[in-house]
């Protein structure tokens, strides 16, 4: 049976205002001039991104799957590079406590990975839960990046879950770290967000710069939702487990 997320009826909004063609266009150009200067300075920091230095992993770091602990180098899958995706995890909570941020992330990354293996390029999701606890969500959100347990594990170096680290091997199969980002900088996984900026209402989050009246997207107390969290959860449960269950938040149904 299909699932749907449940939704309500279209409030009334504001609309952007109506133009020839000609205007439209010649607004879309001048914008496009900023765009492109946007580009080119993405383009210039990813060159600095390629010119870091990198530091070692340690030697002995594993991490645990499916056949139980094995060397992280394992992770990379005999390719040379390898990006994860540090996700975290609530021991204990049921599905539907589980970290929406992370799990908004973790689903944006399931689409066919061929482009980067084709540039020699591992994808994984290392996850701050045991692999007995975690992996089933996996299952049960029909994941298929390889789904990993860091939760001892050195390579997380201290910091907290919820951020993208980048990995070189050597022919001799040690591990160095190229690059990490967390907080805003794992929007690079979300695809949807780079298409909801450019609809006319954007995220519609209430701390954007929006024209006054544009729609933000309300959160079951009643209020905006944020960056928060509630942005991404829908009465109850991280907006993508609808595709898996009917289930409301609280039940025995996953």
């Amino acid at each position: 049976m299909p699932r749907h997320l449940p939704t309500t009826p279209l409030a009334p909004a504001p609309q952007p205002s109506v133009a020839s063609r000609t205007e439209w266009q010649a607004e879309l150009d001048r914008l496009l001039t900023r765009e492109k200067a946007h580009t080119r300075e993405s383009d210039a920091i990813a060159a600095l991104r390629r010119r870091l230095p990198m530091t070692p992993v340690a030697p002995d770091a594993t991490v645990v799957g499916a056949a139980g602990e094995v060397p992280f180098v394992e992770a990379f899958d005999g390719r040379r590079m390898l990006a994860g995706y540090f996700h975290m995890w609530h021991d204990g909570k049921a599905w539907e406590g589980q970290c929406e941020g992370c799990t908004v992330i973790a689903s944006h990354i399931q689409t066919p990975l061929a482009y980067l293996h084709q540039r020699d390029v591992t994808l994984a999701i290392f996850c701050e839960g045991t692999y007995a606890e975690s992996a089933p969500y996996a299952e049960f959100l029909g994941y298929r990046t390889p789904w990993w347990s860091a939760r001892e594990s050195s390579v997380v170096a201290g910091r907290g879950f919820g951020f993208f680290a980048f990995f070189l091997r050597d022919d001799d199969d040690n591990v160095f770290e190229t690059y990490w980002t967390t907080g805003r900088g794992t929007e690079l996984a979300l695809w949807s967000y780079a298409l909801l900026d450019r609809t006319a209402y954007g995220r519609q989050e209430a701390w954007q710069d929006s024209p006054p009246g544009w729609p933000t997207l309300d959160v079951s107390d009643g209020s905006i939702a944020d960056v928060g969290g509630q942005q991404w959860r829908v009465d109850g449960r991280p907006t993508v487990q609808w595709q898996v269950t009917d289930a409301p938040a609280g039940s025995d149904g996953r």
